[in-house]
């Protein structure tokens, strides 16, 4: 079964995937309003990543209601680019449109890479290849953008870098987001809801704008999100 298109929010309702005799999403409902950015939690295996590909349309084996915006877009963990092609070429990659080359330009620009349209994917360091990554993403003018853990390989100080980046281009662009990672301090610093894919497997959800506009410490949010994960995080007895 296909993913539906249509103008505005994400809708699944029912989503049903199973490898051999393993399920790995059963009866997943799940929303995204127009502009709503939402992280997505779960242990290695859960079917995070399986639910982003089918939202992808890259997983099309599954049984529910699965309706997407018109355009979607995703940035996965490698950048996938195409070291042949050089990089605004890379961002344009299947762009149809008569100014394709100065939308990958402007694009570059956003990303903070202006200038390296004619560079080669080879010379660029990994920060900078998640960045014609998510490019390449944003070019599309996507109502829904899927970040697949684009920043699980980058150090720390990159990491962060990053993250201030996907919320500064979120805020001018306002697409739904939907952001699968294992860290929950990256989802904590960027959502503003939390799904958790717990056992079962079903959705647990938090809200994280509703913590920051209270003013509460994030901390208890953390200590809920790493107990649906099935981690009780204590501190070390002095």
């Amino acid at each position: 079964m296909a993913a539906e298109r249509e103008h505005g929010a994400l809708r699944v309702r029912r989503l049903r995937k199973v490898f051999g005799e393993r399920t790995v999403l059963d009866e997943v409902d799940l929303d995204l309003a127009p502009g709503e950015f939402v992280g997505l939690l779960g242990r290695s295996g859960s079917g995070k990543s399986t639910l982003l590909r089918v939202l992808a349309g890259l997983d099309t084996g599954y049984t529910g209601e699965v309706r997407t915006p018109g355009t979607v877009s995703v940035a996965f963990q490698e950048p996938r680019l195409l070291p042949w092609r050089k990089v605004g070429q890379n961002v344009a990659l299947g762009l149809r449109r008569p100014d394709a080359a100065e939308a990958a330009a402007r694009a570059l620009g956003e990303v903070g890479l202006s200038g390296h349209a004619d560079a080669w994917p080879l010379t660029l360091s990994g920060g900078e290849a998640q960045r014609v990554s998510l490019a390449r993403a944003l070019v599309r003018e996507p109502e829904l953008l899927l970040l697949d853990e684009p920043f699980g390989a980058l150090d720390a100080l990159t990491r962060l870098t990053m993250h201030r980046l996907v919320r500064e281009l979120w805020l001018a662009h306002r697409p739904s987001v939907l952001l699968v990672t294992h860290d929950i301090d990256e989802a904590l610093r960027l959502a503003d809801r939390i799904l958790v894919l717990a056992d079962g497997p079903k959705l647990i959800e938090h809200s994280a704008a509703e913590h920051r506009t209270e003013g509460a410490d994030l901390a208890h949010l953390r200590e809920l999100v790493l107990a649906d994960l099935g981690v009780i995080d204590h501190e070390p007895a002095l």
